[in-house]
Order: structure tokens, then sequence, then C-alpha cells
């Protein structure tokens, strides 16, 4: 299979911004309604980073979104955006399904990624495709024990529903299934997301290291709206 011919999907797993439905673990500090707009603020970026990512390596951008209802608040955030309703009653079943619909309709390689790790590079989710030239499987891990993007070339439903999601050992559990199905593992750079307090600060100190064009969305929404917050 040539390089032009690779059909690519980068999916991002997202819900439509609500007080008290959305980023949940960050209240406190945070209101409801604060934490529902940076959380915004950070789709926003992550927009900007997969169109980036896109510029790169040819891939068609999707939202697998929720409510129900939620599809024309995120058509409207990114118009050139495939859009794809989640389908399952856990976030297990929520990515094997997005998975699994993507490589059975047409894609050879699907990378499915969070939605709040606004200052990820690129580079990781390009190296995300580029890796599974060789391996099954590509894996980048967060440092809170999670991870923000696997990416697949063929469907591997004991990664998602054979683990237990939002623990502290998704990351290696994920990993140990995949030794169990045989999978090849291709390990990206470690990054971050933005869960609780700390890992806000965290953001915010990252931030004044890094060029003001990472994370645009989320910086304003820090120095206008959530200037001045505790942490």
């Amino acid at each position: 299979m040539t390089e032009g011919s690779i059909r690519r999907a980068l999916v991002m797993v997202a819900k439509q911004p609500s007080p008290g439905q959305t980023k949940t673990r960050l209240t406190p500090p945070l209101t409801g309604e604060q934490a529902a707009l940076l959380y915004e603020h950070f789709l926003r970026d992550t927009i900007d980073l997969m169109r980036a990512a896109a510029g790169q390596i040819a891939l068609t951008p999707i939202i697998a979104y929720l409510p129900e209802g939620g599809a024309s608040y995120f058509r409207a955030l990114a118009p050139d955006f495939d859009l794809l309703l989640q389908a399952g009653k856990d976030l297990s079943e929520r990515l094997d399904n997005a998975t699994t619909h993507c490589l059975r309709h047409g894609f050879d390689q699907v990378v499915i990624m969070d939605s709040d790790s606004p200052t990820l590079p690129v580079e990781h989710l390009v190296a995300a495709f580029t890796a599974l030239d060789d391996a099954d499987v590509s894996f980048g891990t967060c440092d809170d024990g999670g991870y923000y993007c696997i990416g697949l070339k063929q469907s591997a439903s004991p990664l998602f529903l054979n683990v237990t999601m939002s623990t502290e050992t998704v990351a290696r559990d994920t990993l140990d299934q995949a030794a169990r199905e045989g999978l090849r593992v291709a390990l990206l750079p470690q990054s971050y997301d933005i869960d609780y307090g700390a890992d806000l600060k965290r953001l915010i100190d990252e931030l004044t290291a890094l060029p003001q064009s990472i994370a645009a969305h989320t910086r304003r929404c820090l120095k206008t709206t959530l200037h001045g917050i505790v942490l």
C-alpha cells in the first residue's frame, strides 16, 4: 500500500460543553460554568491541533460526539470535520465502536484521541499514524496512568472492552491486553491531560514557557474569564 493510498481517520472524543456535565473533576476549583467554558476552549485548541496534523499527513478529521443532540453544536464548531455520534453504554464501548466503525468504513488507520490535552505537540499525532507502518498499535500515554491517543489498523476490541476506563492503570492494562493479543505496540512520547486542579495549574505553568501560538484559545480563556482563579 502506497503512502497516497492510505486512508487515515483522526477521531476526537468530545462532549458538548454543559455546566455540571463536562470537566466535573475541575469543580472545584472552578464552577460548573467555568469548567464548561474552559472545556470549550480545549475543544477549539484540539480542533486546531487536528487541522495542523492534517496539514502534515493526509487524514480525515472526525469528532465522535455526545450527546445525541450535539451535532449542530459541533457542526458549527468545526464545519470541515466529519461527525460521528458515540455509541455504547460506557467509554470502553464507545471507543471500540468508534474505532471499529472507521476501520469498517474504508479507513486503513484510525487514531482516536482525547479533547483535553490542548498543548499536545502536533508531532505526536503525526507519529501516531506513521508508527502504524510497522506496529499494530500506536499508544500515547499520560503520566497519570491514562492515555491521550491510541492508533489501530485493525479492530482490537479487547484493548477497550477488557479494560476499565478512568483508572490509574488504564494504560498499563491496555498494554497488557495488547500483549495477550500478540499485537506490536509503538509507544509515543508521554503527555498529560487536564482532569483536576493540579493539572490545570501545570497547564498554566507550562503555557508561560511555550510559544503564544500553542493553545491560543485556552490562553485567551485563562487570561479573561478565568483570570485570577485560585488553584
